[in-house]
């Protein structure tokens, strides 16, 4: 059966939907409302996607799922459905015969190209839209799910892949900016930057690395997936950035398998406006740890917070980082 499904050959899957009945080796049934239910108001048409078998390579059967909660018959109902860019889909549209009653659900089924399973922690996205008339009235309803395979690093301390602080004494592990200059753990002690100490910023309360100076205790952003539990407003991010580039874009996972976006950004670690990409200043050192040794001491070097906002009716699983390596994150909780 394995080596069916390996074939890769999309042209030779048949695929036929009815929903009168006819035969079809992918039938579309209609599904009346639950007997004796009370009625519900009409909200918009709904549209699920079942799971898709990541295991490749292979081809993956996936079921679209239509639901009419309109008030009105839903007619003339297409299905397409694609999935990542690159993946052979077939039918990439339906047609579905007939009407569904108010309450009453439509079965798509297709079949998808996976391709060999990559290393690592991968999301993947497959999209269906349906397109009617009648129902709900809006003619149009998108259903999304996401599917990942490995796992997202355990905390943002076991992502952490850049040395940003080192000791007066020892400058030589530091690379914060790709120069091999870093922040002097003398001169954060002294604005209260001490191993595990708490910063508040923008509402969430935030931990400074617990590690040693010359150590690894940042994160240059590459899009690394990061678990993250917790329910708010706002996700808040506590950093720098290296270049006046340091901006991008992350996303937050919710445990119900949904998601959000946001944008944020911080300002270069000494020469930016401290307000720059809508940044907050959180603190301010005097000078910087050189491959030489301690210099710059009329400079200032700083450290940012910044926010992209939560769904606060849902709770946190994870977060993937922006894929932008000149944005330095030193620790991110979230805000109320």
């Amino acid at each position: 059966m394995r080596s069916a499904r390996r074939t890769g050959r999309l042209r030779t899957l048949a695929v036929a939907v009815s929903a009168a009945g006819a035969t079809a080796l992918f039938p579309v049934q209609a599904t009346a409302a639950s007997a004796g239910a009370p009625a519900e108001a009409a909200v918009a048409t709904e549209v699920s996607v079942s799971p898709v078998d990541l295991d490749g390579p292979a081809i993956s059967t996936v079921k679209v799922t239509v639901k009419n909660a309109g008030p009105q018959q839903l007619r003339s109902l297409k299905v397409a459905f694609a999935g990542p860019t690159g993946w052979a889909v077939q039918p990439s549209v339906l047609s579905v015969d007939g009407s569904l009653p108010a309450g009453a659900s439509a079965d798509a089924s297709f079949r998808i190209q996976v391709p060999e399973k990559r290393p690592g922690f991968v999301i993947r996205t497959f999209t269906a839209t349906a397109t009617y008339k009648g129902g709900d009235g809006r003619g149009t309803a998108t259903g999304t799910r996401t599917e990942r395979s490995g796992s997202p690093q355990a905390n943002l301390a076991a992502a952490y892949n850049n040395v940003g602080v080192t000791d007066e004494s020892d400058t030589g592990p530091g690379d914060y900016d790709g120069e091999g200059n870093s922040f002097s753990a003398q001169k954060l002690a002294a604005v209260g930057l001490t191993r595990g100490a708490k910063v508040e910023a923008l509402g969430a309360e935030l931990t400074w690395p617990d590690v040693a100076a010359g150590t690894k205790d940042n994160v240059a952003a590459s899009g690394q997936a990061v678990e993250l539990a917790g329910k708010g407003s706002a996700l808040v991010f506590l950093g720098s950035g290296v270049t006046s580039g340091a901006t991008g874009t992350a996303s937050v996972h919710y445990t119900d398998g949904s998601s959000s976006t946001g944008t944020f950004g911080f300002p270069n670690w000494s020469f930016d406006p401290a307000d720059a990409h809508g940044a907050t200043l959180v603190k301010s050192t005097d000078g910087r740890n050189r491959p030489d040794g301690y210099g710059n001491a009329t400079v200032k070097y700083r450290v940012f917070a910044h926010s992209i906002p939560l769904d606060p009716d849902r709770t946190v699983d994870f977060v993937v980082l922006p894929a932008n390596a000149n944005i330095h994150i030193f620790d991110m909780a979230t805000a109320p």
